[in-house]
């Protein structure tokens, strides 16, 4: 049986898609299941004595227990947090989305999961052509939707879903992540955005002021294994 994929996306920058998807990662190892993970572009790194570094790339390395190298992973890294696109051309780099579906069909040999995180909204360019949409379509996984719980989320979300369908990629579902420790009216943004989303939730993760570590998606990485049968 080839390897079921996820691409994780969310309704912007910052809603915490590295929390979610590492957090995937740990209940579907948890279940047995050999997982493979990627970070196919990443902007913001840090020199080390091996070339350029990313944190969510590493936070999912370390989630996957290291199964591959840091190139498989993250095939495109670049140092300034800026738009990929921006700095894929200040190094003289054009991403491609084939180069990055190669990569991600090696991961895929030998796993039964590869979870995918995307960088900043569903959207976001990754060249002068294409956004992180187009490679979601390119990778031919469904997207899992991270909503943060935040004044604009019901907004931000209805827009994010429209953007997933538009491009013909299968919504495999969304979580809540609650951001923001002082939002207001935290039920009912959750019932709007069930309304308007027109499904309950997978997991609703509340603020996390003390780390992430113990954050539990078994019964996301259970309804993603029946859901992925139909994808």
């Amino acid at each position: 049986m080839s390897a079921r994929g996820i691409f994780v996306t969310g309704t912007d920058t910052g809603v915490g898609k590295t929390v979610i998807a590492c957090a995937l990662v740990r209940a579907l190892r948890d279940g047995g299941a050999r997982v493979a993970v990627m970070k196919p572009v990443a902007s913001g790194a840090f020199e080390t004595p091996a070339g350029l570094r990313n944190s969510d790339a590493l936070a999912l390395m370390e989630a996957a227990g290291y199964p591959h190298t840091y190139e498989e992973v993250n095939p495109y890294c670049f140092e300034p947090p800026v738009s990929p696109h921006i700095a894929a051309k200040e190094a003289g780099i054009e991403v491609d989305t084939s180069r990055i579906r190669q990569r991600y069909d090696r991961l895929a040999t030998g796993a039964d999961w590869v979870v995918v995180e995307g960088a900043g909204g569903w959207f976001a360019p990754i060249n002068e052509h294409q956004t992180m949409a187009d490679l979601a379509w390119a990778l031919s996984v469904p997207a899992l939707l991270v909503v943060g719980l935040k004044l604009g989320c019901l907004n931000h979300a209805q827009l994010t879903r429209l953007g997933v369908e538009s491009h013909g990629v299968p919504l495999a579902g969304w979580v809540v992540n609650g951001i923001d420790r002082d939002m207001m009216r935290v039920e009912s943004n959750l019932a709007t955005l069930e309304r308007l989303l027109g499904e309950p939730p997978l997991a609703v993760v509340p603020h996390q002021p003390h780390g992430t570590d113990a954050i539990a998606l078994d019964e996301v990485a259970r309804a993603l294994a029946q859901r992925a049968i139909s994808f």
